[in-house]
């Protein structure tokens, strides 16, 4: 492989037509006064949100760019396409990109350059396989095509590769690559037409929000008047978002690929190479004309952050340029891509490009309103903007229009950041993220770059050295504990690994006795002031608990799906405390404060997560514990199931103190990945907590009447499974008589039931107790069977079986005395 010569331009590039000169400073046309959306940002991502926008019927669309169209990351991307995704919702962000990508030059009149050969990922070694094999498990029940596929046809498909150490292949038909700069023209042609308005070259210099929860949009040319404004700048996202008090953790990457020259064995080929992703070389690969273009991740200790940017911000004027190429630094993958296609050793390289692309600290977009500033959204943090446009584009406008997300992908909620995200955090994890890209997709996976955050529990030093801690939202959280002896740390794997006995020893111990867990990482709200009841009762579908009660009540969208689930808590009259999951902390948080504003409430919503902690004491003994420390009576007919009550604590450690603790008897649900925003409460099975007939108008009632009145036709069904070493955890595909019938949602072993358990949505004539199904698991099919009853009961239950034992048998005393006289 020979370097380009020395007096070559490093930004020298094949599409010379990217590159197109700034436009002069003027607009061209006058600047709108007001709009319904604002726009902000003109790359591939923001012009799609436009066009989709504007297509779905809303007026006054107005886009703004600093510079012009596809300046930034966009306009010197590589362009790859693909349906694949290790996760399950962004699956559906690659499809519909893909199939918006097939129609979009015959609905614009734009040639977008979609090439579509197909792109195989490559294991080469039995780990890699394992997880192509796991892969496949999680997508036969999408709509994806996707294909497990041997050597021979690995070579039939690409023949220029080595075999020497390629075992098996992920296969997706139609996936390619697609010219980035042309793609974007395409959509903004689009835009365009359906009546969006874009401007450019006007940068945003300022944005005020109004009493009513607009903006005011200032730019050079005059001031827009927004209904809502939507970030989509790439790597200025930071600094727009300063300019209202937020610091987004986004930061820019170098990121480098290779073009040759012609090389005669590409150009001799009758049809063009599938692209490749080598996934232990951690490259990519594909034919670009009649030569070949790859693209490397580096670790993270060589690979290159330009920080900078986020001390000083983006040099003026940047938007075109790229930064020095450095070969040397990406030369162990060049080996590597050598080795795996030989051809390129004695090809010449043309072009070098390295240019920024933007990373947030776990690699995925944040999408989505923004907690802490009404109708302020954001479309930013995309290290693969050209797959995710199309499908963002569609999934944010369908949102803006409809006021719901049509799907779940809380994952890339921009809520799920916040005060913790310090610069080094970002840093370390945007270095981890980047050297991550190819590394194997185990499950339960952790990573540990940049922990601790200043987000710590008052017990984590305590047993940060006795526990495998995990990560939840900024908080450390102990996994499982460890004793000497033990085969501790971390040690993924597809199937049961170390950590497999020790949790199972948890279990015991918590069921035959007490154990105490660290939840202070739940997300934590204090609801207060004279609408209070008013305002809780329109969010949640349940009936609210009297003062001293809790419950569970789900907040739902006017579409009747599940938003979240939150144990509700009323510590004083009109006083509640509301305690959702660690990962919706701020995603839930921002829905409250949606309701509460645009509704007119006078309530008080304040987030205490940092100021309460919790433990969580369970198990048989765990009342005979908690009244070792205290003189309040704590049995059960005294503190009964679901009431709370604030107590004196007395704690011994190295003094004896005493403390003022909140304790509520209750159990805690952990059914979140049964219900989100693709499920309804009724196929959930949460009937119980959905309150149809309280006079109050929640949201979502309307629509769960006439879904009830229409009939179900899935519901959720309970599975045991029959498994040797692997267990389920969730979306992997369910069959019945050889076709797809659902899919898991969550899946474990139970140590109390000795088998593995998953929960799974089936059509209803496949969920009656006994119905025998199967799960997929690695590529083989396990036998599972519905279960109508929970295996285990939960306290209040067992207590109540055992007062109707002791009354039937103090019944049948009776009647064989009466019998005997």
């Amino acid at each position: 492989l020979r370097r380009p010569p020395e007096h070559r331009p490093h930004w020298l590039l094949l599409w010379p037509d990217r590159r197109r000169p700034h436009p002069p400073g003027v607009l061209g046309k006058r600047l709108r006064d007001s709009a319904e959306t604002v726009v902000i940002g003109g790359g591939c991502v923001g012009v799609s949100l436009a066009y989709h926008l504007a297509k779905a019927g809303q007026k006054d669309v107005v886009l703004l760019e600093k510079s012009e169209l596809t300046a930034g990351s966009t306009w010197h991307a590589a362009g790859l396409t693909t349906y694949y995704h290790p996760g399950i919702n962004l699956k559906k962000i690659h499809y519909y990109s893909i199939k918006l990508f097939e129609q979009l030059e015959a609905e614009t009149g734009q040639a977008v350059g979609f090439h579509q050969p197909g792109s195989i990922r490559l294991a080469s070694t039995p780990v890699r396989v394992n997880e192509l094999k796991y892969q496949m498990t999680r997508t036969h029940w999408h709509p994806t095509p996707q294909f497990l596929i041997g050597p021979e046809k690995i070579q039939q498909l690409f023949p220029l590769l080595n075999m020497d150490k390629v075992l098996a292949g992920l296969y997706n038909p139609g996936d390619g690559h697609i010219d980035p700069y042309s793609l974007t023209m395409a959509l903004a042609a689009g835009a365009r037409m359906y009546g969006a308005q874009i401007y450019y070259p006007a940068p945003v210099t300022g944005l005020t929000p109004t009493a009513d929860g607009r903006w005011d949009v200032q730019t050079p040319h005059g001031t827009i008047r927004a209904n809502r404004i939507v970030n989509a700048t790439g790597f200025w996202a930071r600094e727009l978002g300063q300019m209202i008090g937020f610091q987004h953790p986004t930061i820019p990457v170098h990121h480098q690929y290779v073009v040759t020259a012609t090389v005669p064995e590409v150009k001799a080929l009758e049809a063009e190479l599938p692209v490749i992703r080598d996934l232990e070389g951690s490259y990519y690969l594909r034919q670009e004309r009649d030569g070949l273009l790859f693209g490397p991740y580096e670790k993270e200790e060589k690979m290159k952050l330009q920080d900078s940017w986020i001390r000083d911000g983006v040099p003026p004027g940047f938007g075109k340029e790229l930064f020095e190429s450095d070969l040397d630094r990406i030369m162990d993958h060049v080996e590597r891509a050598m080795e795996m296609v030989p051809v390129l050793k004695n090809a010449d390289i043309i072009n070098i490009v390295s240019g920024p692309i933007t990373y947030t600290p776990d690699l995925l977009p944040m999408i989505g309103p923004h907690q802490g500033a009404r109708n302020y959204w954001t479309a930013i943090g995309f290290g693969y903007g050209i797959i995710h446009s199309g499908g963002v584009g569609k999934f944010l406008s369908d949102w803006i229009v409809s006021g719901e997300p049509p799907y779940d992908l809380i994952e890339c909620d921009p809520n799920r950041y916040a005060h913790w995200t310090s610069v080094p955090h970002l840093c370390a994890k945007a270095r981890e993220s980047y050297g991550f890209n190819n590394v194997v997709g185990y499950p339960k996976e952790e990573r540990f770059a940049g922990r601790p955050t200043n987000r710590v529990s008052g017990v984590y030093e305590l047993l940060k050295d006795r526990c495998s801690m995990g990560f939840h939202a900024g908080w450390e959280q102990p996994h499982y504990f460890h004793k000497p002896g033990d085969d501790s740390g971390y040690k993924p794997s597809f199937r049961r690994t170390n950590w497999f006995g020790l949790v199972g020893r948890e279990c015991k111990l918590v069921m035959e006795g007490v154990g105490v867990i660290d939840l202070s990482p739940f997300g934590k709200f204090n609801v207060k002031g004279e609408d209070s009841h008013r305002l809780l009762d329109r969010l949640f579908a349940n009936t609210l608990p009297k003062v001293g009660q809790t419950n569970i009540s789900h907040m739902l969208t006017p579409r009747g799906r599940v938003y979240a689930e939150v144990t509700v808590t009323q510590t004083a009259p009109g006083e509640f405390l509301l305690i959702t999951g660690s990962g919706s902390e701020l995603h839930d948080l921002r829905w409250i404060e949606h309701e509460a504003a645009d509704g007119g409430y006078h309530v008080s919503v304040s987030n205490v997560t940092d100021e309460l902690g919790v433990l969580g004491v369970a198990g048989p003994k765990s009342r005979m514990v908690l009244q070792k420390l205290t003189d309040e009576d704590m049995s059960d007919t005294a503190f009964r199931f679901l009431h709370c009550r604030s107590m004196q604590l007395a704690g011994r450690h190295t003094h004896t103190h005493t403390h003022t603790t909140f304790i509520s008897s209750q159990v805690f649900f952990f059914l979140v990945f049964q219900m989100n925003c693709d499920t309804n409460p009724l196929e959930a099975g949460l009937d119980y907590f959905i309150k149809l007939n309280k006079p109050a108008e929640f949201i979502g009632k309307q629509a769960l009447l006439e879904i009830k009145a229409q009939g179900l036709s899935r519901r959720l069904a309970f599975l045991t499974l029959d498994t040797d070493d692997i267990d389920p955890e969730g979306n992997e595909t369910v069959w019945h008589n050889g076709e797809v019938v659902g899919n898991t949602t969550s899946g474990s072993y139970s140590y109390t039931a000795q088998q593995s358990l998953a929960f799974s949505y089936l059509p209803l004539h496949l969920t009656h107790a006994g119905q025998k199904v199967e799960v997929e698991l690695l590529g083989q099919k396990y036998p599972a069977t519905v279960t109508q009853e929970p295996l285990v009961l939960t306290e209040p239950t067992r207590t109540r079986l055992q007062k109707k034992s002791k009354l039937r048998k103090g019944a049948s005393q009776i009647a064989c005395l009466c019998t005997i006289l």
